[in-house]
């Protein structure tokens, strides 16, 4: 640490009762009470260098004794007792020791006792400038201490400009050529918000020093790093996300938990620390460069967690998730687990910013054309600059578009393990699930064994609760989202046994299964087993207790049907299978208007070859 020293007498001030006075033959003539303290002192050397003093002494009333002790008020004195007693050891040529820590609070000091070359040559104003602007300024942990003192006098900083000299002065430092390729040797480790298990980073080497700073200081120094456009990006995100690690909560990944947090920054002991970590977030977001990649995306979301936490501004909310929408195929799982801390919703998981960040992703994952721009015929007996540049241009937006359709089915698969977690929230409206199922288009999911299990076990839990069970409308609503060629044979094994899916659906099930069966060189009148334990238990009874997926259900009396009902059954689901997918449309179309759930003992055939006749284009899809 640099430092300055001024004057050469000997310390003489001592302490009397709480009356600070100068050790000196002459009496003191000068009373000045500074805030709590009082110094007895002399005008001869202090009003010779602080025309304020001059000023304040003439406008006193003076009594005839030239030699009565005048009193004078500094309430609002700049630096308080400390910097007042600096200024005064000047006076009386007194040693003082400047540095980094003092030298702001005794230069706003100075300046409010007018200590200028007006007054006299070498003043206190000067003296300091020139320490300030040839050390202070010069130096790097001098800088960072002196802008961190300014906080204790921000007006008065602001006004002298030592402020902006110092944000300036590190700007300059930070992106200059031959300190821009330093790394510290002493990396500090991080790994997201206020985590304790770091890992190392490769930063620049003045990353770590500006988290000292305050909020608004960090701001506007990253503001003026920013503005030079000489560091990469990445740099520029890195430096942010040490910073909220340093200075936000920690964010734990358990949903309980978080909404512990949030609880208890609520309580009035911990608002102001709350109102300086709101100020922080907000303060980050607005720094996130604009480039793509710049930030990692599990960084912006718990950034997004804490922001939820905070109660942070919606804008800052939703910069957040278009950010993260532009990098969703990046994340996990894990991080996608906003905890919900809405008092209008009683879901465990904010459902609704994911839902905003797929549809960000979607918007910012259009695919560009995949076929190149047409040339006049003229033109192609040969091959011109600019027909190649054409053909370099389709191939790039040919890579582009791949790499597009890749993030989808990063994303859809995502989509699928979140939707697996949240189907456990008992509290999940049904059109949230709908909503999320369909916000991948389906040629992203080229396998939907995962939907599979996220309904299951939606419809599972929903059967644990005592609250009542979904009606069968509402559960072939969700189950519309299925696409049963897209299931692989364990899956529709499990769904074949699966008796909280809805018998409509089983039976698509059964019919995809009997054509994958045909493809495959098997016959269609040959029904596995598991559909012969179907047809004779399966009544689509909501109120059962359901089974094993690898179990066979037993059997009960009253719902088993007779040899010739069964043979008729397997007869006519031959004859649907065999037949053209025209004739099966012509069944569909004359059968449709009639309901599974009315089956009765005496027309169960009839009802589920209805049902295996199917909609148009389930037939036709098959055959």
């Amino acid at each position: 640490m640099k430092f300055m020293k001024l004057g050469s007498s000997p310390d003489t001030f001592y302490t009397i009762e709480a009356v600070r006075s100068v050790s000196t033959e002459v009496t003191s003539d000068l009373i000045v009470q500074v805030k709590g303290s009082r110094y007895l002192l002399h005008k001869a050397p202090l009003l010779s260098k602080c025309l304020h003093l001059q000023k304040l002494c003439a406008e006193c009333s003076i009594s005839s004794s030239s030699y009565q002790q005048q009193t004078i008020q500094l309430p609002e004195f700049p630096g308080g007792e400390e910097a007042f007693e600096m200024c005064a050891k000047f006076c009386y040529g007194i040693t003082i020791t400047l540095n980094s820590l003092n030298i702001v609070s005794v230069r706003c000091a100075a300046e409010y006792l007018q200590m200028t070359e007006e007054a006299e040559k070498g003043n206190l104003v000067y003296k300091l400038e020139v320490f300030l602007n040839t050390s202070i300024l010069r130096g790097w942990k001098d800088l960072i201490a002196a802008l961190k003192s300014t906080t204790s006098l921000p007006s008065w900083s602001e006004d002298l400009g030592i402020t902006s000299r110092c944000i300036d002065a590190i700007a300059s430092k930070v992106q200059a050529p031959e300190k821009r390729d330093y790394v510290r040797d002493n990396n500090a480790k991080c790994n997201g918000i206020g985590s304790q298990d770091h890992k190392p980073l490769g930063k620049s080497w003045w990353t770590e020093d500006i988290t000292e700073l305050c909020p608004e200081l960090y701001w506007r120094t990253m503001v003026a790093i920013k503005s030079g456009r000489k560091l990469p990006a990445k740099v520029i995100g890195e430096a942010l996300q040490i910073y909220g690690s340093r200075h936000l909560p920690s964010i734990s990944e358990n949903a309980a938990s978080t909404v512990q947090v949030h609880r208890d920054l609520s309580t009035e002991l911990v608002k102001d620390v709350t109102s300086k970590h709101r100020s922080v977030l907000e303060s980050i977001v607005s720094l996130l460069p604009m480039e793509k990649g710049s930030v990692p995306c599990s960084f912006m979301l718990k950034l997004l967690k804490a922001a939820n936490i905070l109660g942070a501004a919606a804008a800052s909310k939703m910069e957040l998730g278009r950010r993260v929408g532009m990098q969703l195929d990046e994340v996990s799982v894990s991080d996608l687990l906003i905890p919900s801390l809405s008092d209008t919703s009683e879901t465990l998981y904010d459902i609704d910013i994911v839902l905003n960040i797929l549809e960000e992703f979607m918007l910012q994952c259009q695919s560009p054309p995949t076929s190149p721009p047409r040339t006049k015929a003229r033109f192609d007996s040969r091959r011109s600059r600019s027909v190649k540049n054409v053909n370099f241009e389709f191939q790039e937006s040919r890579r582009s578009s791949s790499a597009s359709h890749s993030s989808k089915l990063k994303v859809a698969k995502l989509v699928d393990g979140y939707l697996q977690e949240v189907a456990q929230d008992t509290n999940l409206p049904l059109s949230n699930m709908i909503a999320l199922a369909e916000s991948i288009p389906d040629f992203a999911r080229p396998e939907h064994d995962d939907l599979y299990n996220a309904i299951d076990i939606y419809l599972k839990v929903y059967n644990l609760q005592s609250h009542p069970d979904l009606n069968k409308s509402e559960r072939r609503k969700l189950c519309r989202v299925l696409d049963f060629k897209k299931l692989s044979k364990e899956s529709c094994i499990h769904a074949v046994q699966n008796e909280r899916l809805p018998l409509r659906v089983v039976v698509q099930v059964l019919l995809f299964e009997q054509a994958r069966s045909m493809a495959n060189g098997g016959q269609a009148t040959d029904l596995p087993d598991r559909i012969h334990s179907l047809i004779t238990t399966h009544n689509d009874d909501p109120s059962r207790v359901p089974f094993s997926p690898m179990e066979t259900p037993t059997l009960q009396a009253d719902a088993r049907w007779s040899i010739s009902s069964l043979k008729s059954l397997k007869l006519r689901l031959a004859a649907l299978l065999m037949k053209p997918a025209k004739h099966a449309n012509q069944i569909s179309n004359n059968e449709a208007q009639q309901d599974d759930h009315d089956l009765g003992t005496s027309s169960k055939l009839k009802g589920l070859c209805l049902v295996f006749s199917g909609p148009k284009w389930m037939l036709g899809s098959c055959l």
